[in-house]
């Protein structure tokens, strides 16, 4: 398969390859895509999940409740702690008075986390912890998404979205046995996946129209916590950007197969034994997100491209590095929306919030409505 080269996207290549993980947890394997692991070596072997290092993730709480199952083969349900009716982030932290509590003793690496966090405190003045579910990377992507989007991106509003799943199913046979949290209840057993991921991108569609829409800062607060509950309608938001993730995977998977030109990441997310083509993607890698693991790096680009955002990450323990502030993606950071995250280990994620110098989110803009970049960089807030 002949596919066109393009420029090697520097945080891809930085973020897979090279450094060891800091748990020492990164899972060695083969690829089995031979032009990936040609051109990008070690890059693509550090892709991969281990179980070791699925049973760390799963150390975190977990869903709560019966987990369902929506095929028609589903004969079991795993029971869970019940969640607890409360907001899914906590209230807001100092930065400096939560990295001295949590961050004590002389150790290398409680200096450098607490190095990073004074960083952090340059330019944010407090931190929302969020709830370990492995949702985290979801959930508090999806909560700054609502918090601080100007206006809907233009996919949200095509009014063929709730079809997705269907077209996906029809075409690819992957809803139909979707894992769902037993806080989605199926519509009283009267709906199947394709149904009730449909109601979900509804739901979506009108929360991040509705908070667009918010007259006041106060008023958008409270529609956020009212949606970060940990109940249905919270983990049904959730779910339903997994399948906008699906949906941009196998659009990508498509385009690779026709020799077309993808983004980087896309070779790197194939690249891997377990995730070779959208099926097995789904199954070995994203139905686990939220139940027994939560999203890689490589799939934090496709939440990123999926979303058309881009996520701004500060990875507090590559403090003394380059890779301290990391962009999934790094090729949209003019044009496409910026929320940012914090992370201590590139598995839990929390929010900083309360910018200084009241610092703007960019507004999405149409490609076909870009202006010149020097119209573009005097109107636009910096994402740095």
């Amino acid at each position: 398969m002949k596919r066109k080269r393009r420029r090697k996207n520097v945080a891809v290549t930085e973020a897979m390859g090279g450094e060891e993980d800091p748990k020492d947890e990164a899972h060695q394997g083969p690829s089995t895509l031979a032009d990936a692991r040609e051109e990008y070596g070690s890059a693509v072997e550090d892709l991969g999940v281990s179980e070791e290092e699925d049973l760390y993730r799963g150390a975190e709480e977990l869903p709560q409740g019966p987990v369902k199952h929506a095929g028609p083969d589903a004969l079991f349900e795993v029971t869970l702690p019940k969640v607890e009716d409360r907001c899914s982030l906590e209230p807001m932290l100092d930065i400096l008075s939560y990295s001295e509590s949590e961050w004590k003793g002389n150790t290398t690496k409680s200096t450098l986390i607490r190095k990073g966090y004074t960083k952090l405190s340059q330019r944010f003045e407090s931190l929302r912890r969020v709830r370990g579910d492995n949702y985290c990377a979801l959930r508090a992507t999806l909560f700054q998404v609502l918090s601080t989007s100007t206006q809907p991106p233009v996919w949200l509003q095509v009014e063929h979205i709730s079809t997705w799943a269907e077209e996906l199913e029809a075409r690819e046979g992957l809803i139909g046995q979707w894992m769902f949290p037993s806080e989605c209840r199926q519509g009283g057993g009267s709906e199947d996946a394709v149904q009730q991921l449909k109601r979900y991108m509804e739901l979506l569609q009108n929360r991040w129209q509705a908070a667009v829409g918010c007259s006041s800062m106060e008023e958008r607060q409270r529609l956020c916590e009212s949606v970060f509950q940990g109940g249905e309608e919270e983990l049904g938001l959730l779910e339903a950007l997994k399948l906008l993730m699906l949906v941009r995977a196998s659009e990508f998977h498509t385009t690779m197969q026709e020799g077309g030109d993808v983004p980087v990441f896309c070779w790197l997310l194939y690249a891997r034994d377990s995730s070779d083509c959208p099926r097995t993607f789904l199954f070995n890698h994203l139905s686990r997100v939220g139940f027994s693991g939560g999203l890689e790096q490589v799939e934090m680009f496709l939440l990123g491209y999926a979303l058309q955002c881009t996520i701004q990450v500060y990875r507090l323990y590559m403090a003394d590095t380059e890779e301290f502030v990391t962009y999934y993606p790094d090729d949209h950071k003019e044009d496409w929306p910026c929320v940012c995250l914090v992370t201590e280990d590139d598995r839990h994620y929390n929010v900083p919030v309360g910018q200084h110098n009241e610092l703007q989110v960019p507004e999405y803009v149409p490609p076909d409505c870009l202006e010149s970049k020097s119209q573009k960089t005097s109107r636009q807030a910096d994402c740095h």
